[in-house]
């Protein structure tokens, strides 16, 4: 070939690849094309020179490629589809499940089954509510109700989305709001759905549910189980089922409805079984099981508090989830479950259990001999209750009784303690002459340090004397009151002014105490040498918390992206954009609230603490989970905080700005103006420096929290003594908890 012709053909390639705008596949079968190829939306990106977000946006069909780009999208899409065809769409057998209820507690063990097939994935819903195929069928006992339109138009926004192939065993999605309206009940569905509810009883209710209602959601992994479904009861619900509109006190300390209350009489009567938990504000009530199905439904009874106003509401409005309409409400917490899961309880307990959704700890193996399946754990979970390490665990625990006087406190040579950052300075009189305070808050801090992190899966090990190896996720006890930063920066960073990375109150170490494997490697990267005394370590190692970790990155973009807050917003667009976030949509800001609650809470129960329930060094529930792991929530709060450290340093060495305050994950900074852009430094081409702070929606980005002036910052400092970390109280949103 010529090199005219060359230059024809190359010249009509380029006109084809401009007007390449044939319809590419839906944003979900994108999605299944590129998990059926085991392929990363990093790798795409990296071929198509792309960025990770765009990818993203495109398989949730928030936005589609352009050209150039746009085209070849569609050729690997096209040779993906050639290889991975769509699989005929059939409905599912009746899912495979434990025989019993977790949380029930007698000794019958689960049936084992054939593992299920992959559920299938439905499609980020660009629209604020989730989004369902049309169903044909209906419960013989629902109906739509005359207002079911208008509760669908309430619950929904002008943002349209492609339907989703959804399990017709839950085609009315995860849950209801169970509510009365002039004397008719009414089970409020996601999507608008409004169904009459023909039960008389609370006993009626379940069973209408388990029969009818259509109401569940599928397993987020193969090796896991379907979620029961969830009734959420309001007041006039409960007014109607008999049950009264608050638990007195002393059922309120038991945490249940009295066995004598004649709601608890009808249940037993009916033969519904009730776990241990017995009626409370998160209620189990289970039939026994047919074959492999299970026959359960959980209550959530908003009246007695099911849903704590500080993870699932407004601090500074407690009277907004018993106040909202149920098709609000159901829309609410019906995205938090298809974009999470289904909830479970607390926003903490919903963190831990979504950890064991997608990590399964056991999976059904056939046995090549009998043809039988037979359970099998997988490698790459939480499978057993190990012997606990004395230094990890907290103070009540058992395994301490005897060790130490009743009211000592153990030191860092005792007790692993890593924890977030709570460290706060006097400011220099250079940093007086700014006028404002300016804090800046990580986005999903704890979530963002899981990412990556590799955890250990089995028993500890001990070691004595042993040699470092930043490879194995344990505890050292290890001397670093060597380390002095200012011989690695002093020339360009006044380590004074920023606290130590080994301490949660930014001291200097003062000798041997026990560290997570991360804060030693961060000694190590800092080029210093480690000499461990002693250690516990795992051996066998895996990144359990990845795949929470996507899952609930993946539902706070997409939550933000409702609010008008995308992952391609910088700089002051960014900024003026979050501002506005939380007049857009008042749901989905209870979404997002709700989303960080489970990351946080979830990293937190992995070393629940007794509650007061039982005498001190008795075992409590909690210990008896095989995620009771308090070295990995230590292995990720160090992360966190070394994390921290690194941008601190980049920051200060790239822009001689120092924080005065560090609450958690709230950076306080001297500002000369009030935004973060007067302090977060930036290159000659206005893009942040590599490693430091940078403004966004991702998790490990931040965003602005607050601005304050210096002269309140004094004042605060003299009326509480100096004794005070002002970086939790600087606040735009005053609702807001502490930390995410």
């Amino acid at each position: 070939m010529s090199n005219d012709e060359k230059a024809l053909f190359s010249a009509v390639d380029a006109l084809l690849e401009q007007v390449a705008q044939d319809p590419l596949p839906p944003p979900a079968e994108r999605k299944r094309l590129r998990e059926a190829a085991g392929l990363g939306q990093d790798q795409i990106a990296k071929a198509l020179k792309a960025r990770r977000e765009s990818v993203g946006n495109w398989e949730a069909g928030r936005s589609e490629p352009r050209p150039p780009k746009r085209a070849a999208y569609a050729r690997l899409l096209e040779g993906l589809a050639e290889r991975f065809p769509a699989p005929a769409i059939e409905a599912p057998a009746p899912a495979e499940a434990p025989l019993v209820p977790e949380a029930f507690t007698g000794p019958t063990e689960p049936a084992v089954q054939a593992p299920a097939p992959e559920p299938a994935r439905a499609p980020a819903a660009t629209a604020s509510a989730p989004v369902r195929a049309a169903s044909t069928t209906r419960p013989k006992s629902s109906s739509r109700r005359p207002g079911a339109k208008k509760a669908a138009k309430t619950a929904t926004t002008t943002a349209e989305a492609s339907p989703a192939v959804v399990d017709p065993r839950f085609e009315n999605g995860p849950l209801a709001v169970i509510d009365v309206a002039d004397g008719v009940v009414s089970a409020y569905c996601v999507g608008g759905l409004v169904l009459d509810v023909p039960a008389k009883t609370l006993p009626a209710l379940v069973d209408w549910t388990l029969t009818e209602a259509r109401l569940g959601q599928a397993r987020l992994h193969r090796n896991g189980r379907d979620a029961d479904p969830i009734l959420v009861l309001t007041a006039a619900a409960l007014e109607r089922f008999g049950l009264p509109a608050a638990l007195s006190e002393e059922e309120r300390r038991h945490g249940r409805l009295a066995d004598s209350h004649k709601v608890a009489k009808q249940i037993e009567r009916a033969g519904l079984q009730l776990t241990k938990r017995g009626l409370g504000p998160w209620a189990r009530l289970f039939r026994e099981p047919e074959g492999s199905r299970r026959r359960c439904v959980q209550l959530c009874i908003l009246p007695w508090n099911a849903l704590d106003v500080r993870e699932w509401g407004r601090r500074d409005d407690p009277q907004l989830l018993l106040t909202m309409h149920p098709a609000d409400l159901a829309r609410y917490l019906g995205l938090y479950a298809e974009r999470v899961m289904t909830p479970r309880g607390t926003t903490a307990t919903t963190g831990l259990e979504l950890m064991v959704a997608l990590r399964p700890p056991t999976r059904a193996e056939k046995d090549e001999t009998t043809g039988e399946f037979k359970p099998a754990f997988n490698d790459d979970a939480l499978t057993h209750r190990y012997p606990v390490v004395e230094c990890e665990v907290p103070d009540e625990h058992p395994v301490l009784k005897g060790k130490f006087a009743r009211h000592h406190m153990r030191t860092p040579a005792e007790m692993l303690m890593e924890e977030p950052y709570d460290w706060c300075r006097p400011l220099t009189d250079e940093e007086c002459a700014n006028q404002f305070l300016v804090t800046v808050d990580i986005n999903m801090s704890f979530a963002a340090a899981a990412n990556g992190l590799t955890v250990g899966l089995n028993e500890p090990t001990h070691m004595t004397n042993p040699t470092f190896d930043a490879a194995l996720p344990g505890s050292w006890l290890v001397d670093l009151s060597h380390v002095d930063l200012a011989r690695v920066f002093g020339r360009t960073v006044d380590v004074s002014r920023l606290p130590s990375p080994f301490t949660p109150k930014g001291d200097r170490p003062t000798g041997p105490a026990w560290y997570a494997t991360p804060t030693v490697a961060y000694a190590v990267q800092l080029g210093f040498d480690v000499a461990p005394i002693e250690a516990y370590v795992r051996t066998q190692t895996g990144r359990y918390l990845d795949r929470w970790y996507k899952r609930l990155r993946d539902a706070y973009i997409a939550t933000m992206a409702d609010m008008g807050v995308t992952t391609d917003l910088e700089g002051p667009e960014f900024l003026d954009a979050m501002a506005r976030s939380k007049s857009v949509d008042p749901t989905m800001a209870l979404l997002a609230t709700a989303i960080k609650a489970t990351a946080k809470g979830g990293i937190g129960k992995l070393r629940q603490r007794s509650r007061g329930q039982v005498p001190y060094y008795e075992e409590y529930p909690a210990l008896k989970r095989e995620t009771w792991r308090p070295d990995i929530r230590a292995a990720v709060l160090a992360a966190q905080r070394v994390g921290l450290h690194r941008k601190l340093m980049k920051t200060a060495a790239s822009a001689g700005v120092y924080p005065v305050a560090i609450g958690t994950d709230a950076i306080v900074y001297p500002s000369p103006g009030p935004s973060p852009l007067d302090i977060l430094p930036l290159t000659d081409e206005g893009k942040p420096v590599p490693g430091t702070f940078r403004l966004g929606v991702s998790p490990g980005m931040v965003k602005h929290q607050g601005t304050q002036t210096v002269l309140w910052a004094e004042q605060q400092f003299e009326e509480r003594g100096g004794v005070f970390n002002i970086a939790n109280s600087i606040k735009t949103d005053q609702s807001a908890g502490e930390g995410e």
